[in-house]
């Protein structure tokens, strides 16, 4: 019995070799409509998850998304929070790790050699402080940010000057920048200017122990300013788990950050998932065309094999066989193609180079398997054809 069995499997995948050789042309336009519809569909669903992956971490890079503030009460600390609070933020999520800073903001007097007349600015002790690369260039023009790991210690204090409080004070590169509150008095080293076109061009940054002290502060701050990588939604949620973790502080999420980014994606997934469906349409009306001519050619050879005792099933595995080998190896050429594309389009469209998702590959293998699939429904009629009918010459 295992003999017969391995004999009909040897002459069915036998039978699947010879319709799938017999007939080259046109089962070689069907693997090429095939791998078309895989690659754009690869490339186009590349794009959006690597948009999506994008939008959750480099969009990050405009500031904090979410905010820890002390809530208003009668208490002598009422605008401040203990700098301790930070040890009870979670930083570990399932998104990737969330950056926590904090800041200590103190209204004083800013004065430079240059400038006759203090000036009243903002003062942000920050923690850590984003040192800027001091430039010979104006002011008016942005300048980059490095790594803190690529400055070395300084013994002064360093401080960085936002565009607008430096053009009033005509404050000069490395010059001494003095900071007075009251009865308590800072001095720090102009290593930057920063240029923002937002409130930070109206203050001071200094480190936040330098802050402290000059507030007469020691271990308060005014925020915690957090960076949650994720989803608007994962960041939601994110906020209020912090909320019931700190009852007795107010946690905001800033969704200019959150609503613009989940419109941006929302706005490219919708045109790319529309784009896929009509692809996949148009590759199915394409194979299916294909298919319709391979059935009016086999009616012959389905004809004989019915005549010799060949079953109905039989035959329908035959071509469901034929169909899902062409998805399959048309899927496999073409999403590794579609990657491939899509780092390309990436790279000329938006001038950096798409990163390639491996979770895309296998997703557009099965949607081309589907189609396919689908698409071999015209070779379904071969089964119910009449052996005498095709000998007679009337099918």
């Amino acid at each position: 019995m295992s003999d017969r069995a391995t004999s009909n499997r040897t002459m069915f995948w036998r039978i699947v070799r010879r319709l799938i050789t017999a007939h080259r042309g046109r089962l070689f336009v069907i693997l090429l409509a095939l791998s078309a519809g895989a690659t754009i569909t690869a490339a186009l669903l590349n794009l959006q998850v690597d948009a999506k992956r994008r939008l959750t971490t480099e969009f990050r890079a405009f500031g904090p998304n979410v905010v820890v503030l002390p809530k208003t009460s009668s208490s002598s600390n009422a605008e401040t929070l203990a700098e301790s609070t930070i040890h009870s933020i979670p930083v570990d999520l399932p998104s990737g790790r969330v950056s926590v800073s904090s800041a200590l903001y103190v209204l004083a007097n800013v004065s430079a050699p240059q400038s006759a007349n203090p000036l009243p600015a903002v003062v942000a002790g920050l923690n850590p402080l984003a040192y800027l690369r001091a430039t010979s260039t104006p002011l008016s023009t942005p300048v980059q940010t490095i790594p803190r790991s690529a400055l070395a210690p300084s013994p002064v204090q360093i401080c960085v000057l936002g565009d607008r409080v430096a053009n009033r004070l005509q404050a000069q590169q490395d010059a001494e920048i003095t900071l007075s509150s009251a009865d308590h008095r800072e001095s720090c080293i102009f290593a930057s200017g920063r240029s923002s076109g937002g409130p930070e061009d109206d203050r001071v940054e200094i480190g936040l122990r330098a802050a402290q002290r000059l507030a007469d502060l020691p271990g308060r701050i005014s925020a915690i300013e957090l960076i949650v990588p994720g989803t608007s939604q994962e960041v939601e949620g994110y906020v209020q788990s912090l909320r019931q973790n700190l009852p007795d502080l107010d946690v905001r999420s800033l969704r200019q950050f959150t609503e613009a980014q989940s419109k941006i994606y929302n706005r490219i997934s919708g045109l790319l998932n529309f784009t896929v469906a009509l692809v996949l349409i148009l590759t199915g009306l394409c194979v299916m065309a294909a298919m319709t001519n391979v059935a009016m050619e086999r009616r012959n050879d389905v004809g004989l094999m019915k005549a010799i005792g060949g079953a109905r099933r039989r035959v329908l595995r035959l071509f469901l066989a034929e169909a899902t080998l062409l998805g399959l190896a048309g899927g496999i050429i073409g999403a590794a193609a579609g990657i491939a594309l899509s780092m390309y389009l990436g790279k000329a469209v938006f001038g950096l180079a798409a990163r390639p998702r491996l979770i895309v590959y296998p997703i557009s293998v099965a949607l081309t398997l589907i189609v396919a699939i689908l698409s071999a429904y015209p070779l379904r009629h071969l089964a119910s054809i009449r052996p005498a009918s095709v000998f007679r010459g009337e099918a």
